[in-house]
């Protein structure tokens, strides 16, 4: 995989960059700009180098038509303020531009296609579409590492047509993963949250080999806390799921891996309720488990202390409400004190992980936060990403 970064000759050639710029957005306003913000390296590098550039990137879920409301404007709008440049936005059919010499219509040096998912073909990884892309530009880069899972146009098939290389943000990404799979300093923990077992089964079954604890938090907790033999209320479960954890406990005896899961809780009647530390033989049929005791966050402390490297992927506990949010808090801020004393190398990733960390401000105080959900955890299972592949 070539970085661009690395690309010596850049003056005058259009590139044509593959952005991740999904952000939320309501009435047509953009509620959080974080993927926005880390893609700016890659542009101002872009820029410094005179390149011409052409961004590709989506929004929402358009299933191949025009929707308003999905439009990447105000995103245009929002770049254009960022980087102190004017940024043009090119609505018209991408099938009927001609040349990618367009450039010499426009005074612009920066510009950036309406939605690309308003094409079915981008979805369908249409090779014809994707050859239609590429004779916009002269060089093609990825930056979109958390579309990377995706065998869409964009992403797998123009590569086929141009010299291409990875984008700033997607070699942050990709090399902060190698670190916690590949090129691993030990001791290394994972921590991993979320409500079902089953969407983070491949994940762990992958890092049992590599990692020394896997610390299981969250809904998932409570399968494990049901199958030693403790009443769990009502808090949230998966069926059938003991084989899965039969699973998890055999193949970690088999590699010398530590699971650790809570021993103590707090719970409530309901989600507004609240909050009461309970040990796990304590627990009503008409209680939930919302996030983990005291004793438990003692725990998880001593093993991040003992860690030098940690991956944390899910909150401990229903961190929505502040009355349950007090576990992952003290996670986030053990792990932040490790890596302030450059003691750990510390990656974050998940849409819940993230959430929580802009709520505490602390997205900076991380090696690394990854704001890619199912390139993050697909990675982690060792899959190949389509994106990653095509730029190799």
């Amino acid at each position: 995989m070539r970085s661009i970064i690395n690309e010596k000759n850049l003056n005058n050639k259009k590139v044509l960059l593959r952005l991740d710029l999904n952000v939320p957005l309501e009435r047509e306003k953009i509620t959080d700009t974080t993927r926005i913000d880390k893609i700016l390296p890659t542009l101002n590098f872009l820029i410094k180098e005179k390149a011409k550039i052409i961004i590709l990137s989506h929004v929402g879920r358009p299933k191949g038509k025009v929707v308003k409301d999905l439009s990447l404007k105000p995103i245009c709008e929002e770049l254009q303020n960022k980087l102190r440049k004017k940024v043009k936005l090119i609505s018209e059919n991408i099938k009927e531009i001609k040349s990618k010499n367009f450039f010499n219509d426009y005074n612009e040096d920066i510009f950036i296609l309406e939605n690309i998912r308003f094409y079915s073909e981008e979805e369908q990884n249409d090779n014809k579409f994707a050859e239609l892309l590429s004779n916009l530009g002269d060089i093609y880069v990825n930056d979109a590492f958390s579309c990377s899972h995706r065998a869409h146009a964009s992403i797998h098939e123009i590569p086929k047509f141009l010299p291409s290389f990875s984008g700033l943000q997607l070699d942050l990404e990709v090399n902060a993963l190698n670190k916690i799979t590949s090129e691993i300093t030990r001791p290394i923990t994972c921590i991993v949250g979320g409500s079902k077992i089953s969407t983070k089964i491949n994940v762990i079954k992958n890092l049992i080999p590599k990692f020394d604890n896997i610390i299981i938090v969250g809904g998932m907790a409570n399968n494990f806390i049901e199958y030693f033999g403790n009443s769990i209320g009502k808090s949230i479960k998966e069926k059938n799921y003991e084989k899965i954890v039969e699973e998890i406990i055999s193949l970690s005896k088999k590699e010398n891996c530590k699971i650790i899961y809570p021993e103590d809780v707090i719970v409530s009647k309901d989600l507004n309720g609240s909050p009461q530390e309970k040990e796990l033989d304590e627990i009503l049929s008409d209680e939930m488990i919302l996030d983990i005791g005291s004793k438990t966050i003692d725990k998880i402390a001593k093993i991040i202390d003992n860690s030098k490297t940690i991956l944390w992927n899910g909150p401990a506990g229903y961190f929505e409400n502040p009355n349950f949010a007090y576990g992952s808090i003290q996670i986030a801020e053990k792990i932040i004190e490790k890596y302030k004393s450059n003691k750990i190398f510390s990656v974050a990733g998940g849409g819940d992980t993230v959430s929580l960390l802009n709520n505490l401000n602390a997205v900076n105080k991380f090696n690394f936060v990854s704001t890619a959900g199912g390139a993050f955890l697909e990675y982690l299972e060792g899959k190949n990403l389509p994106g990653i592949t095509a730029l190799n």
